[in-house]
């Protein structure tokens, strides 16, 4: 079992920029930057209209094996791992959970949810379940999950085996420090080193979309008003003069 230091986090003013910004504008805008699928596939949103953006607290699973795990010997509560990564929480962070997909082990319930909630957690995300999900429910977490069962985390197949080390869930490499973007459509991995460039990207899209919008709802050209057509710059940007809060 591993336990590794604490994340080094982004600036607040990147995260506080993306707030506005969706899952699916930082996806798309990814994949026009080489990102072909920052996606996770597998953790759905559990709660509708709950958006979240904060740095991810990694912990990762693997496949028990007798000689690394044995649960008879695990009765010492600090060498659960599970409960390491939730120490390292912070106000605004998101642990992410490579559960390897497993549908049998909740990897937290009721009481590990109530002291995330306390440290100020964003959000959960767990390629695989949770339990206890009445008392959780409660709670009013931002959680993205593939289901929940009423096993606890070791009971099956899997064992945690380490914290903030790279892992991969649903499809996605996560490094530890990567800013997590979650809503309705889903969970998206963005690397602190694109962030900067995708918000710039993203206003901009943004910005012309607003018009673009208003120009589709009057019944006016796919063609020219989606995406915005070269020839139509112009009156966009006389419209923009006029609307400068758009």
């Amino acid at each position: 079992m591993i336990h590794t230091q604490d994340i080094t986090r982004p600036s607040k003013h990147l995260i506080e920029a993306l707030r506005n910004i969706g899952a699916a504008t930082v996806a798309g805008t990814l994949g026009h930057m080489g990102f072909r699928n920052p996606h996770m596939v597998g953790p759905l949103a559990q709660s509708r209209g709950k958006s979240i953006v904060g740095p991810a607290l990694t912990l990762q699973f693997m496949p028990q094996r007798p000689d690394l795990f044995n649960e008879g010997e695990y009765v010492d509560p600090e060498t659960q791992l599970h409960r390491h990564v939730l120490y390292h929480v912070q106000e605004g962070d998101v642990v992410v959970v490579d559960a390897r997909g497993d549908m049998s082990s909740g990897v937290f319930g009721d009481m590990m949810s109530t002291y995330f909630k306390g440290r100020g957690g964003a959000g959960i995300i767990i390629d695989g379940c949770m339990r206890d999900r009445p008392n959780v429910e409660q709670l009013d977490l931002a959680l993205w999950l593939r289901g929940w069962t009423p096993n606890y985390h070791v009971q099956t197949s899997i064992y945690p085996n380490a914290v903030n080390v790279p892992i991969a869930c649903g499809g996605v490499t996560v490094i530890p420090g990567d800013i997590i973007v979650a809503d309705d459509d889903g969970v998206v991995v963005l690397p602190v080193a694109m962030a900067q460039a995708v918000i710039d990207e993203a206003q901009k899209h943004h910005e012309w979309e607003v018009y673009s919008r208003i120009k589709l709802l009057e019944g006016a050209s796919l063609q020219r008003y989606y995406p915005l057509h070269p020839d139509a710059t112009d009156e966009y940007e006389a419209w923009r003069k006029t609307n400068p809060k758009s």
